[in-house]
């Protein structure tokens, strides 16, 4: 009878947990749609452009090198130009030291003063170095000392150094903005997801001669069609390539728990039941289609084997295996 009665408060529990959190997601959505719609910026253009971009992963979910880490998280080495910017720095899920991120900066002769600025996409544990740093409002290269600059920290929002890489400066970014000639912030796009709350992502936008805008992405929680018509409201130049994350964790994510997809949980402003769909990513790729793109590289931190495929087939060989050590040069 106890075990019926602690059974029955645990189911209640959680009914009213979900019930709380479907009223603060439609009130969240309605608040979001409402800041949205009021949101009007700028051209940025005529905007600079660049000769040379390259992407190095230094953290994904895939490597074809062994002697290279792996994990659920993003970092990527972005060379433009004369620029060395380090986006995101993983996640650490271990909470080690040397983390993967540091192994693989170690192994591929990457230090911490060859960086000129360090771009956070948005706060969570997989971008900002683990759970704790999340919470602490936190971002850490490694769980021990690491040596770095006194550089800019491009962020979404409040947001320190750990005590063990002390040194750079937190610059926020909310509007869009020139980080340097040819490359911009393209400015904060909210969102409010079912668990995570209300969500501040931006992007980079580095523009190549002659080609065009390069986007590079973090987790696209902003939803790649907010994405798009963010950069038309910024740029004349049209769009070169995708590189990044979108989220699309169907037919399986990469961090389970038993038979739960919890990316497919949390990563989303539907309700849980619904979690991202086929025809999400189909609709996503009909969009990315109308761009024209000459590049098309798809993160598989938060995207499962079967969205990629999809990817893979539609833009064929202008879609690039985006692995850890594996750079793409535009």
């Amino acid at each position: 009878m106890i075990i019926l009665y602690i059974l029955l408060v645990l189911i209640a529990g959680i009914l009213l947990f979900v019930f709380i959190k479907l009223m603060q997601l439609k009130i969240g959505k309605k608040n979001v749609d409402q800041e949205l719609k009021q949101t009007n910026y700028n051209k940025l253009s005529p905007f600079s452009s660049l000769e040379k971009l390259s992407v190095l992963p230094l953290i994904d979910f895939y490597t074809d090198k062994e002697e290279l880490k792996t994990e659920a998280g993003v970092s990527y080495l972005i060379r433009a130009d004369d620029t060395t910017i380090l986006m995101d720095v993983g996640f650490n899920a271990k909470k080690e030291h040397p983390s993967p991120l540091l192994r693989n900066m170690q192994t591929l002769n990457i230090k911490g003063k060859d960086l000129d600025s360090i771009f956070i996409s948005h706060l969570h544990l997989d971008h900002v170095g683990g759970m704790t740093e999340q919470k602490k409002g936190t971002f850490s290269i490694s769980q021990g000392p690491v040596e770095l600059p006194e550089i800019p920290v491009y962020s979404p929002g409040k947001l320190l150094p750990s005590h063990w890489n002390p040194g750079p400066n937190i610059e926020i970014i909310k509007e869009p903005k020139i980080l340097k000639n040819g490359i911009a912030s393209i400015g904060v796009i909210p969102r409010f997801l079912f668990l995570l709350g209300y969500t501040l992502e931006h992007s980079l936008a580095i523009n190549v001669e002659g080609k065009g805008i390069v986007l590079i992405i973090g987790c696209g929680h902003q939803t790649i069609e907010k994405i798009i018509e963010r950069v038309k409201m910024l740029f004349d130049e049209p769009i070169y390539g995708f590189i990044g994350g979108l989220h699309f964790p169907v037919h399986g994510g990469r961090i389970m728990v038993g038979p739960l997809n919890v990316q497919g949980i949390v990563g989303t402003d539907n309700r849980p039941w619904r979690a991202v769909t086929e025809e999400d990513v189909k609709h996503a790729i009909e969009v990315i289609k109308k761009e024209k793109p000459e590049l098309v590289a798809l993160s598989a931190h938060d995207s499962s084997d079967w969205s990629i495929k999809q990817f893979k087939h539609t833009f064929k060989e202008k879609y690039h295996d985006l692995k850890v050590g594996q750079e793409i040069i535009i």
